[in-house]
């Protein structure tokens, strides 16, 4: 399969190479402003959008849409951007984000983390078309198993969620939106291929898609797949014994997805969809490469560390995700939206002996099998007064986690076999939200719902008597508010200011799981709440110049720490901690954004983040905020001689970050700052034929995100795209 993968993208690539078509060069003309258009229940609800965003699976936030088409607290990344750029990975989409920081988890899961205004990813919750993925075990999701080629754009909201998009919604939401057809027929190919600094093949991809909208319904169905070998450190990485350079070693990875939908619009403002999503993905995870590796150091004390890292692998990471959507308008005033969903999460964790990932038969060695489902319904109601807009929705989901472990597998005198444990969880929400019209110019929302979980099932095993036994059950509650003011006081300028108080539940990890026997379960842990300020705008200072900025504050209340709770009963030789409500934090900073059309030829720009984390726990004066740094910059400039041509230089830069040492003990490792130049180049054959050839991390730059995890070095690529 991926041979033949590999073949296609040669014979597309090779075709764009060799086969030059002579094309007149032509200045390019600026794009023609777009005005804002505001909506309301009586505005006709199907219709085109330019890039073919899927509509009813958006996050809507009321009374916004200045000159950028975006709304508050809101940033958008277009299909255009991620593919010109080569980011076909979400986190690496996400880089270029005003107010979001891209990291590593480390350790034993090496997963890709994205942060929201210093929020994570447990609190930052992540839609497919407005469906939520939610991993009911941890929610411990891995932006990087996440491709975006079938996007139609990314909407990030900072600091302030609508309560009508259901619970969750602490410090922002992350929404992958995807695309619908817009002509009677089309479809669309990408393909492409990475190189790393060696010249050897880093990865493949492929993207195909074909659709048709007709008068009362369309179709759409996409496919894109992604595989890596592995990717190439920094020539300036030292080789040791963990890590000998080149091809980073088990950095391989493999990943699809594939997507159908079939809507149904009957007239110009109705419109119910089904749409199915399945990605599926297996991953190897790297070593730290300043820790101990049985069979690669000689003894578990190693660079900075004192005990050897685990041999973990995940050959099963799956999703998928049935849903319906429907908008109903009622009369000229009022509507109702509809959604229901069913989603799965397959994943297998295999833990080995030894870096040779040959054999289980040690006690540490084992199969982690998750079995995980859920589905939900909510319903949404609207109707629009003189002067006021109000709407209403309610919420209902399901959550089941379903957990075993086949333990030493290899090892018939030692096998076990766990049975199935399953824990069950019921959320409900209802919320009411309305946005006073006071001027043409001046909205005022006011929202507030109420939200509720309950514990239905529970269940673990218990290693010692062999059996199953069942957590203390129960619930948590919760009331949110938020209100916000947008003013337009120029059709190219608004402003708005906003203040949001939303609540997080602590997921079935925080409340149970043992870490291995160092975490005593705490099941009556109690949600954590965040108080988010914002202060923003946008504007178009000329014809040629637009900027936009804010400035926020995040009062986070009875946060989940861990606390020390003394020795362990049962091994006088280790203490336990527990997860309790005992934190504080404040999160702070400002955003700013500007694009400048120098000439029609020339245009430059880019955005500043500075974010500051200040941590409280009683229990852990020393404990730093990790994972996210104070400062970041992203700036570019696109050269477009011809209608045909364009260049785009970029950097992206960043200051310092703290990483947790692996010893523990609140010591923290600061990993430094870098800047990361890159070059694309793009050239348009026809209307319908184009490709990309550019360079990430031009200067090849050695850098970490968090401790010993070297991020990848300088990398080429070369893309086609077609469409019809």
């Amino acid at each position: 399969m991926g041979y033949l993968i590999v073949r296609t993208s040669l014979v597309l690539l090779s075709s764009t190479v060799f086969v030059v078509p002579a094309v007149p060069a032509l200045a390019q003309s600026p794009a023609a402003d777009t005005p804002a258009v505001k909506t309301t229940a009586k505005k006709p609800r199907v219709k085109t959008e330019d890039n073919g965003a899927f509509e009813l699976g958006k996050i809507i936030v009321p009374g916004g849409g200045g000159s950028s088409g975006q709304t508050v607290s809101q940033s958008t990344i277009t299909a255009d951007e991620m593919r010109s750029a080569n980011r076909d990975v979400l986190d690496d989409a996400l880089r270029v984000v005003p107010g979001v920081e891209v990291g590593n988890s480390g350790g034993s899961r090496n997963e890709r983390m994205v942060y929201v205004r210093g929020f994570d990813r447990w609190q930052v919750p992540l839609y497919i078309d407005g469906v939520r993925i939610y991993l009911p075990a941890d929610n411990r999701i891995d932006y990087g198993r996440f491709l975006t080629p079938d996007l139609a754009e990314i909407q990030v909201q900072k600091g302030y969620v609508p309560v009508l998009n259901g619970p969750g919604g602490m410090g922002g939401a992350i929404n992958l939106v995807t695309k619908t057809p817009t002509e009677a027929f089309e479809g669309e190919v990408q393909t492409g291929l990475e190189f790393g600094n060696t010249g050897e093949l880093a990865s493949y991809k492929t993207f195909a898609s074909v659709g048709t909208r007709q008068d009362t319904f369309y179709v759409q169905a996409s496919g894109s797949v992604r595989s890596s070998d592995g990717w190439f450190l920094s020539r300036d990485f030292t080789p040791n014994a963990v890590e000998n350079g080149g091809r980073r070693d088990f950095s391989d990875v493999d990943d699809w997805r594939g997507n159908i939908k079939v809507g149904i619009t009957p007239n110009d403002t109705d419109e119910y969809v089904i749409s199915y999503t399945k990605q599926e993905g297996e991953k190897n995870a790297p070593y730290a490469v300043n820790q101990a590796v049985r069979g690669r150091t000689s003894s578990a004390v190693f660079g900075i560390g004192t005990a050897y890292q685990r041999d973990w692998t995940w050959p099963e990471w799956d999703i998928g995700s049935l849903s319906f959507n429907s908008y109903t308008a009622i009369g000229d005033a009022s509507y109702v939206k509809v959604k229901a969903f069913y989603n799965t999460f397959d994943n297998i964790l295999s833990a080995y002996d030894d870096s040779t990932f040959s054999t289980q038969t040690l006690p540490r060695a084992f199969d982690s099998y998750y079995d995980d489902y859920a589905y939900g319904l909510s319903a949404e109601a609207g109707t629009e007064f003189e002067r006021n807009s109000l709407k209403a929705a309610v919420h209902y989901r399901r959550d089941s986690h379903t957990e075993w472990n086949d333990n030493q597998p290899d090892n018939s005198a030692a096998r076990v076999l766990e049975p199935k444990q399953t824990q069950v969880e019921d959320g409900i929400a209802v919320a009411l939200e309305n946005t006073f019209h006071a001027t043409e110019t001046l909205d005022l929302i006011a929202g507030i719902s109420y939200e509720k979980t309950t514990l239905k099932k529970a269940q673990e095993y218990n290693k010692t008597t062999k059996a199953v036994f069942s957590y203390p059950l129960g619930g948590s509650d919760s009331v949110n508010w938020q209100t916000a003011a947008i003013w337009r006081p120029t059709a190219v300028t608004e402003l708005h200011v906003s203040i949001s108080s939303r609540t997080r539940f602590p997921n079935m990890f925080e409340r149970f799981s043992t870490r291995f026997g160092t975490v005593k379960p705490n099941p009556n842990l109690g949600s954590e709440r965040a108080l988010n300020f914002e202060v923003g705008g946008e504007t178009e200072l000329t014809d040629r110049l637009r900027a936009s900025g804010a400035v926020f504050y995040s009062d986070i209340a009875d946060a989940i720490q861990s606390v020390d709770i003394g020795v362990d009963p049962n091994d006088a030789t280790k203490r336990l901690v527990q997860n309790q409500n005992v934190g504080n934090a404040r999160y702070y900073g400002l955003e700013l954004k500007t694009d400048w059309d120098v000439t029609d030829e020339l245009t430059v720009g880019g955005n500043y983040t500075y974010l500051k984390r200040e941590i409280n726990d009683p229990a852990r004066p020393t404990l730093r905020s990790t994972g996210v740094p104070e400062h970041l910059l992203y700036a570019y400039a696109t050269w477009s001689p011809t209608e045909r041509f364009s260049m785009t230089g970029s950097l992206e830069t960043s200051s310092s970050r703290w990483s947790d040492h692996p010893a523990g003990g609140d010591r923290y490792v600061e990993t430094g700052g870098f800047a990361l130049a890159n070059l694309n180049f793009e050239y348009k054959f026809t209307d319908a034929y184009s490709t990309t050839f550019g360079v990430r991390n031009l200067f090849d730059r050695n850098y970490e995100l968090v401790t010993g995890f070297p991020e990848p070095g300088r990398t080429f690529y070369l893309n086609a795209r077609a469409t019809f």
